[in-house]
């Protein structure tokens, strides 16, 4: 049964005609910004992967992100976070550059100058890194004149087409029954229109293979592994003893006690990961020294090297999180080498600066009272990962990574906290960073459903550099039982516990858990959130017993 209804009109021709520019003109600002970008990865093929445009208004994006929405995007993203974040910057890009294109079409001058706008954005965030130097503009320079110039160029044979076709399609001379001259007179307007197409698809192209280049280009020139894999760590002077078995009960779900390289947290700010050759890299020591230090790396594993079993936990890690992990450092002594710069009277913080500018703030007498504080060249037997801080970063125990934890380290001042606020303290968090008390249920997994019966309940607590004495559990909202725990290993590691819930009858029911350090403190049961100086409040969870 045929449809008799009325049916849509295709566009009419003018219609149709401004459709087409405006793709045309959408399609020429996207092949400016690809080229734009293929530019700007190919200079910075010379200057660092960190200058590239994208990545260098990225960072600055970070720095100039209030707190509260970069936890927001922690808790919700995680380690996620910096892709969603470049590929904001990609999609807000793509958006500008159409609407440069269309602009153009009309006003070159005025859709040039959307791409002139993002060379001067990419050339500010360069330089406001706070290792900068002149070169690193380069990269945004170069990407701002590319695009403004293929911009410009396609814009304009655009603008050509356009009037050839509409001389072509004006009425102004007769044209019945002379079908070859109106051929022959639709020839230029076709001829200039494919000229547009040809133009903007190379601009695509361009970029294409100069974005693809520039990044291979450089991820061959800064590529370290050569160096890294190179490394021949020497062994600690008095190695620990193996960890014991009986630190870890054998319960499925629980967590290792030692943390794997490959699955330890990392929450940092560093868009490319700062690739440091070991054979160039070098630590100063200065400030309020008596005897400023300049240690290579050779030298630094020329020092008696220690080991340190620790467990490190992130400020942003939220009641319960994933973000914490143990595992065992080996490096040199951090307050040796300070006692032998010679501290002088009054310093009272310690800061670390990384190879990308990162700034960490340690209080100085925590570093000296004792604890074993390093400069750590090695995890778990290897070379440290480059993800992970390669060829040295700093661990203190007691405090959250970001008082304690310089990741790329390449300078120590000694300083007061009066005279520098680090990174962190300058957004807000606390200026000392002290590990709270934390607990969290691992098994029964959270909306896990288990037989009715005995259940085992298992998990780990840390307060690092104070100790775990006590683990407690409770079962909707009943008293609270205490948990077996496993052997300990000293007040720097987690401890890991078990319960048995005997009896658990069918259901839905809530599980909770708190723990205890070796002060005497019981972990508190107000809720707060990481921000400013990390979370507190009781790890729960709910599971149906069936």
């Amino acid at each position: 049964m045929s449809n008799d209804g009325p049916q849509p009109l295709p566009p009419s021709g003018p219609l149709r005609a401004r459709i087409l520019r405006a793709g045309t003109a959408t399609a020429t600002g996207w092949a400016a910004a690809a080229a734009a970008l293929g530019a700007g990865e190919l200079v910075a093929v010379f200057t660092g992967p960190d200058t590239a445009p994208v990545i260098a208004v990225g960072s600055a994006a970070i720095d100039l992100t209030p707190t509260p929405l970069k936890e927001y995007a922690v808790r919700t993203f995680g380690t996620d976070d910096k892709p969603v974040l470049l590929g904001g910057i990609y999609l807000t890009m793509t958006l500008l550059a159409a609407l440069a294109g269309i602009l153009a079409a009309r006003r070159p001058l005025l859709g040039a100058g959307v791409y002139a706008a993002f060379g001067l954005l990419g050339t500010w965030a360069a330089l406001s890194r706070p290792s900068a130097a002149a070169a690193d503009a380069a990269p945004a320079l170069a990407a701002g004149l590319t695009g403004t110039a293929t911009l410009l160029l396609l814009a304009r044979m655009l603008r050509a087409a356009t009037t050839t076709a509409a001389r072509t399609a004006s009425p102004g001379s007769p044209q019945t029954g002379r079908p070859e001259a109106e051929a022959q007179a639709a020839e230029p307007a076709g001829a200039t229109r494919r000229a547009v197409l040809a133009a903007t698809g190379g601009a695509f192209a361009f970029g294409a293979l100069a974005g693809v280049g520039g990044r291979v280009l450089s991820d061959r020139r800064y590529d370290i592994s050569a160096a890294r894999d190179a490394v021949r760590i020497p062994p600690a002077a008095r190695p620990l003893p193996p960890l014991p078995a009986t630190l870890h009960p054998d319960i499925s779900g629980l967590s290792p006690f030692t943390t794997p390289n490959a699955d330890f947290y990392r929450v940092d700010t560093a868009l490319t990961l700062p690739r440091i050759d070991p054979r160039r890299w070098a630590l100063r020591i200065r400030g309020m020294v008596d005897h400023p230090l300049l240690i290579t790396f050779d030298d630094l594993l020329r020092e008696p090297l220690e080991e340190l079993d620790h467990t490190l936990s992130c400020v942003s890690n939220e009641v319960g999180g994933p973000y914490v992990g143990t595992t065992r450092w080996l490096g040199a002594s951090l307050p040796a080498l300070l006692r032998r710069a010679g501290v002088r009277p009054g310093a009272d913080q310690l800061v670390g600066r990384s190879q990308d500018g990162m700034t960490i703030g340690t209080p100085l007498e925590s570093v000296l009272d004792g604890r074993r504080a390093l400069l750590a060249v090695a995890m778990n037997g290897q070379a440290l990962p480059v993800a992970h801080g390669f060829p040295c970063r700093s661990v203190i125990p007691g405090f959250y990574g970001y008082t304690s934890a310089t990741k790329w380290l390449v300078d120590l001042d000694v300083t007061t906290f009066a005279a520098h606020d680090p990174y962190w303290v300058q957004r807000g968090w606390d200026r000392t960073g002290t590990v709270r008390t934390a607990s969290r249920i691992e098994v029964p997994a959270p909306f896990a459903r288990v037989p009715a019966g005995d259940i085992t309940v298992a998990g780990t607590a840390w307060a690092t550099h104070r100790g775990i004495a006590a683990v407690e559990v409770r079962y909707d909202g009943g008293p609270w039982q205490e948990a077996l725990l496993a052997a300990d290993a000293g007040p720097d590691l987690w401890r890991q516990w078990t319960h048995t819930w005997a009896g658990a009858a069918p259901g839905t029911h809530r599980i909770e858990v708190r723990a205890t350090d070796t002060t005497g403190a019981v972990q508190t049961e107000t809720r707060t959130t990481p921000y400013p100086a990390g979370a507190t409040g009781w790890h729960s969870t709910v599971v149906t017993v069936t």
